[in-house]
């Protein structure tokens, strides 16, 4: 928005990104506390593939869901 008008984010938007990624952070926190070293890996990758889908359906509405983007 600074550089370019083909980017229109509202507030709203800024505060859903900064939601997504302190739940997510916080979710990978817990899992590096709270399970054993060989399950880690493979939960942290699956919640930064959740976060990358999720992200990609609030941006751009790949599957149509009704939370999706324009």
């Amino acid at each position: 928005m600074f550089w370019t008008d083909e980017v229109d984010w509202s507030l709203l938007d800024f505060f859903v990104l900064g939601v997504l990624l302190l739940t997510f952070s916080f979710a990978i926190r817990l899992i590096r506390l709270r399970f054993p070293q060989h399950q880690k890996r493979v939960y942290i990758v699956v919640v930064i593939l959740l976060f990358f889908l999720l992200w990609a359906e609030l941006g751009v509405g790949v599957f149509g869901s009704p939370i999706a983007g324009d």
